[in-house]
């Protein structure tokens, strides 16, 4: 058991296109040395009042890079919510304070408040010295969620904890995620509009009732893209990476969106689409230069057909997940 415990959780693109709440991958920095976007949660352990003071075990002391719009209430924030429940089913009585460090914007489609429930309960785990498997940790981690978004999915939360390109098979009973093969060389490149969009209102406007046609589309599409990975059939990945069911009706709130994919698939990108519900979009390339011209083409033509400035990202493919960074004894 430690003092102090600091944990980084990476961003993350779910759905990857066709995988709608299953599928999603960690991003990472290519720049050595740097973390890339992602949360860093600070755990430190304090006595426990006596009878209790009325604010449960988890209190949050600080909040930096929110710009001041973050809830320091811990039954608001998912980084306290998914840490108060890995303390109440796994260290009942103990009490710890968290400071949270935001290195991505919100509501940007790049799972910030996965990132925060994932960093959350990683460095918990570590402070407390419980070495919980990754399962355990991800299932507290989906109450955070639920708070952010309004439903139970890990297609953020599973890449941001475990690193890589991920498949969340089901979260019920336990968590069954498993980990998909990367074809030497994937890339994603990635553009983050400087705009937002609200998950929880965007998940509710998705319909509830598809039909069957385009349902099996989906289906179709996300188990190609599975099997592209594993033969490295980056033509089937690209005929794979359609969405018929979220980005029909996603896109038209995101600016400049059918340009940017089209601008994509012209630089040599082998499909774009949305990162989560937006605005990000992501495009994967094969190698990192086809990656760095296909970012630039992203960008570009949503600052000529929208006037709306990005950020660049390309990232090597697979990422790392979350790691403590930082303890005291």
């Amino acid at each position: 058991m430690t003092r102090l415990a600091r944990a980084f959780a990476p961003a993350s693109v779910s759905n990857i296109a066709c995988g709608f709440d299953i599928l999603g991958f960690a991003l990472q920095s290519e720049s050595e040395g740097d973390l890339g976007p992602g949360d860093i949660v600070t755990a430190r352990q304090r006595e426990p009042t006596a009878g209790g003071d009325g604010r449960g075990p988890i209190r949050i002391t600080a909040i930096a890079g929110d710009e001041g719009r973050l809830p320091l209430e811990a039954d608001r924030n998912t980084a306290a919510v998914a840490a108060a429940a890995l303390v109440d089913g796994e260290a009942p009585g103990a009490a710890v304070d968290l400071e949270i460090e935001k290195r991505m914007p919100l509501e940007s489609g790049l799972g910030s408040s996965a990132a925060s429930a994932v960093a959350a309960v990683v460095a918990v785990d570590a402070l407390l010295g419980l070495e919980l498997p990754a399962a355990s940790l991800l299932r507290y981690a989906v109450a955070g969620e639920v708070l952010a978004s309004g439903g139970a999915h890990a297609d953020n939360l599973a890449p941001s904890l475990l690193g890589g390109l991920v498949l969340v098979r089901s979260l019920n009973p336990e968590p069954d995620v498993i980990d998909l093969q990367v074809p030497e060389g994937l890339t994603c490149a990635l553009v983050r509009l400087h705009a937002e969009v609200n998950t929880k209102e965007s998940r509710a406007r998705l319909e509830r009732h598809l039909p069957l046609e385009r349902a099996v589309t989906q289906w179709g599409n996300a188990a190609a893209l599975v099997a592209a990975l594993y033969r490295s059939d980056l033509e089937l990945l690209s005929r794979a990476l359609v969405d018929v069911v979220a980005e029909p009706v996603r896109a038209p709130g995101v600016p400049g969106f059918h340009a940017a994919k089209a601008a994509a698939v012209e630089a040599g990108a082998l499909g774009c689409s949305l990162s989560g519900s937006g605005p990000a979009l992501f495009a994967l390339c094969d190698g990192r230069d086809r990656g760095t011209r296909v970012v630039a083409a992203m960008a570009d033509a949503i600052e000529a057909a929208a006037g709306v400035a990005c950020d660049r990202l390309v990232s090597p493919l697979p990422a790392p997940g979350a790691r403590v960074i930082d303890g005291e004894a």
